[in-house]
C-alpha cells in the first residue's frame, strides 16, 4: 500500500518539461554536444567550446542521464547542482555560466531520469541513483574528492542533495535553495511523517556534518518559508541563512543579496581547512579544554605521587604531605635534621615517641645514644625499638 501511494505521490511531485529544451548529439570526433530544440544551435553558443563537457552517465537503476560539466580554470571548489522541478539543463545553462564565473567554481549540473534528454521515468529513488552516479563520475573522470565539493539543491533537488550529503562526512558544504522538509509537508503542512512520504529531508539533514547554507524567499507560495527555517534549525552546522524578503520560489537569483551571500559562503568554504573544521566541531560538542599540565591546582609542589592519609590531611592524593624538599610546607621536626628523607619528621607517619633534643638524626645508619639506658647501639633509632628500654 505504501509503495503504491509513493508512486502516486511521485506522479504529483515531478513535472519534467515537455518537450525537452535540448537534444544531445555526437560530433564526428566523438564529443557530445547539447543542441537547442528551438534553434538547432549548440547551447554553449559555440560547437568547439572546451569549457563545457556534455556527458552521458549510467545509473545503477539502468538509466542514462545527461550532465553538463562547466570548467573554470581559477576554481578551487566544485558545485554539484541538483535543479528544481519543471526545468531541465537547456533552461539552466545560462544560470550555470553565471554561477561558474561569479562564484569562481567548477559546476556540474545534471538532469534527473525522465528530464531533458535523460532516459527513464522520474521517481524519488531514481533521483538518488542519479546523483550518486554523477558524484562517481566527478571522482573518476575529474578527480574531485568530497573535500572539494559543495552540493547545491534547489526545491525538489534538496532531496537527492541531502541524500548524498548524509553519506559524505568530509563534504565541504551544502546549499539548500528553497528546500523542502518532505514531499507531503509541501501539500498538507503535517507535523508528523507518513511512512509513504517522499524526500524525508527533516530526518536526513541531521546526519549532514558539513556547513549548511539555507536560502529561501519569505513570499514563497510553492514551498512555504517554514520549510527553509525548519531545515536551518535542524542543521548540525548551520551557516548564516539568507531570507530574501519578498522572494518567491523561482526568482531568488534575481535579487542582489542572492549572489552576494552565496559568494561569501563559497569564499569561506575555500578558506576552511581541516584544522578549522575540527575546531568548529569541538566548539559544537562543547568538549572541555585539555590542560597543559597534569598537576592539580591544589598541590603545593610539582610532584606526581600518591601518598596514604596523614594525620593532618584527609586527601589521599594531596601532595602537600609529601617529603620532598620542593614542598614549601615541609618542615623538619628537629632543627638539626637536614635530610629530606627523614621519616621521623614526616607528617604521614607516627611521630617519634622520644622527641629528645639529643636526637641528632633519624637516619638508621647514624649512631645514636639512648638517653635512658645510655646504650650506644650503632643501628638504634628513635622509631625502631631495638633496645630493651623502649
Amino acid at each position: 500500500m505504501g509503495c503504491c501511494i509513493s508512486q502516486l505521490a511521485a506522479k504529483f511531485a515531478f513535472f519534467p518539461p515537455s518537450p525537452a529544451t535540448y537534444q544531445v548529439k555526437k560530433k564526428d570526433d566523438g564529443r557530445l554536444v547539447a543542441v537547442s530544440t528551438t534553434s538547432s544551435m549548440p547551447i554553449s553558443g559555440a560547437a568547439d567550446d572546451l569549457s563545457l563537457d556534455v556527458l552521458l552517465v549510467d545509473t545503477k537503476r539502468g538509466n542514462k542521464i545527461v550532465a553538463f560539466y562547466l570548467k573554470n580554470p581559477y576554481a578551487k571548489l566544485t558545485v554539484l547542482y541538483s535543479h528544481g522541478n519543471a526545468a531541465d539543463l537547456g533552461q539552466l545553462y545560462d544560470l550555470f555560466v553565471q554561477l561558474k564565473a561569479n562564484l569562481r567554481v567548477n559546476l556540474m549540473g545534471y538532469d534527473y531520469s525522465g528530464y531533458g534528454a535523460s532516459t527513464g521515468k522520474p521517481s524519488e529513488f531514481d533521483t538518488y541513483a542519479d546523483i550518486e552516479a554523477v558524484y562517481d563520475c566527478l571522482q573518476t573522470e575529474y578527480g574531485i574528492s568530497q573535500e572539494d565539493l559543495i552540493l547545491y539543491g534547489q526545491s525538489v533537488g534538496s532531496g537527492p542533495t541531502l541524500h548524498l550529503a548524509a553519506k559524505l562526512p568530509r563534504l565541504r558544504g551544502v546549499v539548500l535553495h528553497s528546500g523542502i522538509l518532505s514531499g507531503l509537508r509541501v501539500l498538507c503542512h503535517a507535523n508528523f511523517t507518513f511512512c509513504f512520504d517522499i524526500y524525508k529531508n527533516l530526518n536526513k539533514i541531521q546526519k549532514v556534518k558539513s556547513p549548511v547554507l539555507v536560502i529561501h524567499g519569505t513570499e514563497d507560495d510553492v514551498v512555504n518559508w517554514l520549510h527553509g527555517n525548519g531545515l536551518w534549525k535542524m542543521s548540525r552546522d548551520p551557516y548564516e541563512p539568507l531570507w530574501i524578503k519578498g522572494g518567491g520560489h523561482c526568482n531568488l537569483e534575481l535579487y542582489p543579496d542572492y549572489i552576494r551571500h552565496l559568494c561569501r559562503f563559497i569564499q569561506e568554504m575555500e578558506c576552511m581547512t581541516t584544522e578549522i573544521r575540527l575546531k568548529k566541531i569541538k566548539q559544537t560538542l562543547r568538549l572541555p579544554k585539555r590542560s597543559d599540565t597534569t598537576i592539580s591546582t591544589n598541590c603545593c609542589c610539582q610532584v606526581k605521587c600518591r601518598l596514604p592519609n596523614c594525620l593532618n590531611c584527609s586527601k589521599m592524593s594531596c601532595t602537600k604531605c609529601c617529603y620532598w624538599p620542593k614542598c614549601p610546607k615541609w618542615k623538619p621536626k628537629f632543627s638539626v635534621c637536614w635530610k629530606p628523607s627523614c621519616l621521623g619528621c614526616s607528617c604521614m607517619l607516627p611521630k617519634c615517641s622520644c622527641a629528645c633534643p639529643e636526637c641528632s638524626c633519624a637516619c638508621p645508619k647514624c649512631s645514636f645514644t639512648c638517653p635512658k639506658c645510655s646504650c650506644a647501639c650503632p643501628k638504634c633509632c628513635c622509631w625502631s625499638v631495638k633496645c630493651s628500654c623502649w
